[in-house]
């Protein structure tokens, strides 16, 4: 028994050991956290300016855009226009919209498609040689440019075999970004709003040789994704967890509407499968209609857009259909359409459902609403910057103004590859003037053991989601809110204990995150007096708005 505790010890000292020795310093101009169509757009093109690495905590292709089936939203021909276009956007975003940057992003958005184009991205045609343009809720045209039902896989796969190959580019897999470097780590006290906050890297933990990395970059690019395993039902990647947000929050950056979270209204009812598998908005688009357990269509009750009506409507009425009758799921109706028009357009949606008993083309699909997409996140401006010098931040994790409250369907990768590009061009030009910080200290592990009790990570998590999804969903309330709060607030202190006195792990840095996530939605959330867009709570009326 001796001997047991004593090699124990000795292996762990090694370990600890074996951390400090190999603490490396790495040097690149451009460093790019996530492996997105915003991170890897933003790579291709500042690439031309200088050296880039790509940092991402997985495998390259794993990010929320392989997952994005419906399409990318772009005028491409009549009689759409950029005003309708313009309209929509703003109509589903509730009066919060910045109209500048959703005027910016409508009119740049066929020429960043072109660009993906041109990459090899293949859209579909229709026979004439034309693109086949989808329309999903919310839009007033047919505008959405697909490639049959995985857009985003086909996107991010384009994307990975050209950053592959560009010698300016190098890839981190396996890789996970700890804190952003700042003042902070220079010995200043940084506070919130504190003017003149620099990025000037990150540490990073590569997460196979178990090697701490201090990143110095001249710029910083955030580019992380969601944040959707905040939540307890989700049809976000397991990778979702708002590390970004999360790092720009401690690193006293600006984070805004991240209240919004949007809810898609269709993901398959399977209370055993994690993430929830997407039904395509696209499928409504198409013609599929929404139906409740009686087989009724309830959507014209809620709204005269049906079943085609933006996803915050759609949502909440779903759950409130759910709510009166009872029920765990309602239903989405595609049996009266083309069985082969199906099968072609949806391979993806056929062939998961058919794996789990159900013919799309015979059966209605069980559905029920799932946490999906943040409309808020980190501010930034039409350029991508952070409130934070030398630090940008592109995709879901930034909050540029366009998605206001409500994102409207597919405007989320185009919205990536308009920011990516403005990024790209406005960092290249300005990096000429900008130099390593040498002064940053490298990671310190003092005082940190191993963690020996993975429930406490485990365990944690569950009552994190548990409590976003009970009490921060759909629907909320003042008392809701407040239980929230008060009970992430114990679980925030208990992890934060649990980090300051473990080595670091990929798990506990995620479960962490996801709390300062959880707490950020919570906070903003109770400072809206208002019910408006994805935010509803039942102690504020609903603020009315034009739909001319």
């Amino acid at each position: 028994m001796f001997y047991f505790i004593v090699t124990q010890q000795i292996y762990l000292y090694l370990y600890v050991l074996i951390f400090i020795v190999v603490k490396m310093k790495k040097r690149t101009d451009f460093l790019v956290i996530g492996s997105g169509i915003a991170g890897l757009s933003f790579a291709l093109k500042a690439s031309r300016f200088g050296k880039v690495s790509i940092v991402t905590k997985a495998n390259i292709d794993d990010a929320n855009t392989r997952f994005a089936q419906g399409g990318i939203a772009a005028v491409f021909s009549e009689p759409d226009n950029f005003e309708k276009h313009i309209h929509d956007t703003l109509i589903a975003g509730d009066g919060c919209c910045d109209e500048d940057v959703v005027r910016m992003v409508v009119r740049e958005a066929p020429e960043r498609v072109k660009d993906l184009i041109d990459l090899g991205v293949s859209f579909d045609k229709k026979e004439d040689g034309t693109y086949d343009l989808s329309r999903e809720g919310g839009h007033t045209e047919y505008r959405i440019l697909h490639s049959k039902d995985r857009t985003g896989e086909a996107i991010e796969k384009t994307l990975v075999e050209r950053v592959k190959k560009d010698p300016n580019i190098e890839i981190f897999e396996q890789h996970f970004a700890i804190e952003l470097l700042t003042q902070h780590h220079l010995g200043e006290v940084v506070k919130r709003n504190y003017p003149g906050i620099k990025c000037f890297g990150a540490y990073v933990i590569d997460l196979v040789n178990q090697k701490v990395w201090t990143f110095l970059s001249k710029v910083t690019v955030v580019a992380t994704g969601g944040l959707g395993n905040v939540y307890l039902t989700t049809t976000n990647p397991e990778i979702a967890t708002g590390d970004g947000v999360a790092m720009v929050y401690r690193a006293k950056g600006t984070i805004e509407n991240l209240e919004f979270i949007q809810f898609h209204p269709t993901s398959l009812y399977d209370p055993n499968e994690r993430p929830s598998f997407l039904i395509t908005e696209a499928l409504r688009g198409y013609g599929a209609v929404l139906k409740n357990m009686a087989g009724e269509k309830f959507m014209k009750r809620y709204d005269s857009r049906g079943s085609l009506a933006p996803r915050d409507i759609v949502a909440r009425a779903i759950d409130n259909e759910m709510k009166i009758w009872g029920d765990d799921h309602l239903w989405l109706d595609c049996t009266h359409l083309s069985s082969e028009g199906l099968k072609d357009r949806f391979p993806n949606v056929y062939e998961h459902c058919l794996a789990r008993g159900i013919d799309i083309t015979k059966d209605m699909i069980p559905i029920v609403p799932a946490a999906h997409y943040s409309c808020g996140g980190i501010k930034v401006d039409m350029d991508g910057q952070s409130s934070i010098d030398r630090l940008y931040s592109l995709g879901e994790a930034s909050s540029t103004g366009l998605h206001g409250a409500n994102r409207l369907a597919s405007n989320s990768l185009i919205e990536a590859a308009v920011y990516a590009h403005r990024a790209a061009l406005h960092s290249g030009n300005r990096l000429g003037d900008l130099d390593f910080e040498e002064k940053i200290p490298e990671w310190d592990f003092k005082g940190t053991t191993h963690l020996e009790e993975m429930v406490l990570i485990t365990q944690s998590l569950k009552e994190v989601q548990l409590i976003m999804n009970n009490y921060v969903g759909i629907v909320r309330s003042n008392l809701r809110l407040e239980r929230a709060m008060v009970r992430l607030e114990i679980l925030y202190n208990e992890t934060e204990s649990l980090y300051k006195q473990s080595l670091i792990s990929k798990r506990l840095c995620e479960l962490r995150n996801l709390i300062n996530v959880g707490y950020i939605i919570i906070k903003l959330a109770q400072n809206r007096k208002e019910s408006i867009g994805l935010h509803y709570s039942i102690d504020y009326p609903k603020r009315a708005i034009s739909e001319s």
